[in-house]
């Protein structure tokens, strides 16, 4: 009887560390990830910090939408393909009744005329117009991603596309939107939360096929009354190994 004793008194201290031993494993690999959790910034905070900054955005924009409504101004556009200067345009720019950018020609400069005899010179021309076109099209892409829309960020919002992340600077946010568009496009957008104002954006997208990629770097910059402003891009169009640089100048009082 007293051997049964001894035993199971043995079998209990042995099962008992055992079970110690369990315990402080399992705690070793709790605690880093209990860790993680309580170091992790909660979604809903998250949300919140992603739908303060997209209301400042949406504020600042429409602000300085409805300010360069009353304004007109200059837009240097340089084509160029291969790296070779095609055309060097200028425009004059308003705001129209919709909301929508208008240009005009003030001159245009044509890096050169073709030579050769008049097939050659209607091949040139041919293809001439066909890249002016395609150039066109991109530029015109580009305004509808350098131009933020209330409607499509919120949209974006609500889908859960748009992240948050701090800059190098404590006054910069960036926001990275995805499906902004276009399916599978993004825009990375930086905006100072000090002056309340864009400054830069970048955009990854296409134009009708995801083979034909565009990419769209903006650079925003303020006149002097504080109106926020997009004063150059720069526009790559892969596929015809195009690019389009424009540069924003002389603004005036319309």
């Amino acid at each position: 009887m007293g051997l049964v004793t001894v035993e199971k008194g043995h079998f209990m201290k042995t099962r008992f560390a055992q079970d110690l031993s369990s315990s402080k494993i399992a705690f070793s690999l709790i605690t880093p990830l209990a860790a993680l959790v309580l170091c992790a910034p909660p979604a809903a905070a998250q949300n919140a910090a992603v739908q303060a900054r997209l209301a400042e955005i949406k504020q600042a924009s429409a602000a300085n939408k409805e300010a360069l409504s009353h304004y007109t101004w200059q837009e240097s556009q340089v084509i160029s393909i291969k790296g070779e200067v095609k055309k060097q345009q200028q425009y004059l720019v308003r705001v129209g009744p919709d909301g929508l950018q208008q240009k005009s020609e003030i001159n245009a400069q044509p890096a050169g005329q073709p030579g050769g005899g008049r097939l050659k010179q209607h091949i040139v021309a041919k293809k001439t117009a066909e890249f002016k076109d395609y150039g066109e099209q991109i530029a015109d892409l580009a305004r509808q991603y350098t131009q933020p829309d209330p409607g499509r960020l919120q949209q974006a919002l609500q889908q859960g596309n748009v992240s948050l992340q701090l800059g190098g600077d404590e006054s910069q946010v960036t926001l990275t939107i995805k499906n902004y568009i276009k399916p599978n496009d993004s825009l990375t957008l930086v905006f100072n939360k000090q002056q309340k104002a864009i400054q830069s954006i970048r955009v990854a997208t296409y134009l009708d096929d995801p083979k034909d990629a565009v990419t769209i770097a903006a650079q925003f910059a303020k006149l002097p009354n504080g109106i926020n402003h997009v004063s150059g891009t720069q526009i790559d169009g892969a596929s015809k190994q195009l690019k389009v640089v424009t540069q924003n100048s002389n603004y005036q009082p319309a």
